[in-house]
């Protein structure tokens, strides 16, 4: 079974950049699409990126479009996201989820049946 861990939260200002990482154990990665979903206090959890296994594809929410990257390096077991021109309304715990390959990328949380614990992303106005 593949085990998620993410890592790279804290707090930043407001316009400012993190990159969250996820590595990935247990498994084979590659077979994997790979996902970052939020969830802020109070609030449903939100789909904020999808990536295929090969990368080649990418799918992003519309609150961070033109700000957040998804990546993943395969030689490292490893998804990231790249959140830049960070906004307080970015403020909640991020969590990296994968599913099997097969079929087009999604971004309904029921899909993925991998998650990581989450790592908290606070920031400052």
């Amino acid at each position: 079974q593949v085990r998620l861990v993410e890592s790279g939260g804290g707090l930043v200002q407001a316009g400012g950049s993190l990159r969250l990482s996820c590595a990935a154990s247990g498994g084979t990665f590659t077979t994997y699409h790979m996902a970052w979903f939020r969830r802020a206090p109070g609030k449903e959890r939100e789909f904020v990126a999808a990536l295929t296994w090969n990368g080649n594809s990418q799918n992003y929410g519309d609150s961070v479009k033109g700000r957040f990257t998804i990546s993943r390096d395969n030689a490292k077991n490893t998804v990231y996201l790249q959140m830049n021109s960070l906004k307080p309304e970015d403020t909640a715990v991020y969590y990296c989820a994968g599913r099997v390959w097969f079929g087009a990328l999604r971004v309904e949380a029921n899909d993925y049946p991998l998650w990581g614990q989450g790592t908290q992303v606070t920031v400052s106005s």
